[in-house]
């Protein structure tokens, strides 16, 4: 399968088989109050159907997909008001940005595959993070491709950081923190097959019906092996995925040290059944 990779000044699309299949914004022009930072949408099936949402009314800071921290040393990298045990969601000073300090793509042995060096931020202009992001479109199938994101985080500080999330900071079933996905609206009620809020698991799927055309979207979310997570999921009142950092216990990251993790979502055409994803998952080890 060719990819092709459309570039511009503050994004970049990657498309198969005449489908844009995602855009990455990798210099996105937002309110502080969303903690700017890279994300992709629309992401699309090969049958053209979209399968992120993008500001959703309750959450503008939601955007595709995202690589995200809710809670950061009480720094919030997420968007929006911070959890604070004991008073709930207070708007602080303390939204922070994830800046793309540079940016490669390329296509190469049937992959189309962007890196990325990022800096984080706070509201204060103090550099906390630096990271490493890769992105990889791969293994284009008859109803199928899959995106592959890698993220390495390094501590540039001489002090500690810890990583929570509102679930570390005392909100029940509330531990989101990591890589996001926001669905479309249409896909609110949509059928979650896989670990339920808080659950561990291998991988977490998640079928939604559009709303226009007859046709189900299936995306396959699989966890980073070496690391398992607790799932953050929900199906109501919005269509969300995240395997948390930080669901309901705090992951700290010394001075110069690095954390990594990898995943896979897998976006397809139709509605899979729980048999056909585990077929899937046991046909496509790491």
């Amino acid at each position: 399968m060719t990819f092709e990779l459309l570039e511009n000044e503050d994004s970049l699309t990657v498309r198969a088989r005449d489908v844009d299949l995602f855009r990455y914004v990798h210099r996105p022009v937002m309110d502080p109050f969303e903690a700017p930072k890279p994300y992709l949408h629309p992401v699309r099936t090969l049958a053209g159907d979209v399968v992120t949402g993008y500001r959703p009314h309750d959450h503008r800071w939601h955007k595709g997909v995202q690589i995200t921290a809710s809670w950061l040393s009480g720094q919030n990298f997420w968007g929006g008001g911070t959890y604070l045990r004991g008073r709930g969601y207070v708007d602080l000073p303390n939204l922070g940005t994830m800046r793309s300090l540079s940016l490669t793509a390329g296509t190469c042995h049937g992959r189309a595959v962007i890196t990325e060096d990022l800096a984080w931020r706070t509201m204060a202009g103090e550099h906390w993070i630096d990271e490493r992001r890769t992105l990889t479109a791969c293994e284009v199938e008859a109803d199928s491709w899959t995106l592959e994101v890698t993220t390495a985080l390094t501590n540039v500080l001489d002090t500690g950081l810890v990583f929570g999330s509102p679930g570390t900071q005392g909100r029940e079933l509330a531990g989101y923190s990591g890589l996001f996905w926001r669905g479309p609206r249409d896909f609110t009620g949509g059928e979650v097959i896989g670990p339920a809020m808080g659950e561990k698991g291998d991988w977490l799927a998640f079928v939604g019906r559009h709303d226009e055309v007859d046709r189900s979207s299936t995306l396959l979310f699989l966890d980073d092996p070496d690391t398992p997570c607790h799932w953050f999921v929900r199906s109501e009142p919005i269509p969300a995925v995240n395997p948390s950092l930080a669901f309901d216990t705090e992951l700290p990251l010394a001075p110069g040290d690095t954390l990594s993790r990898r995943y896979r979502i897998v976006v397809a055409d139709g509605a899979w059944t729980s048999g056909r994803l585990s077929r899937y998952v046991a046909e496509h080890p790491w």
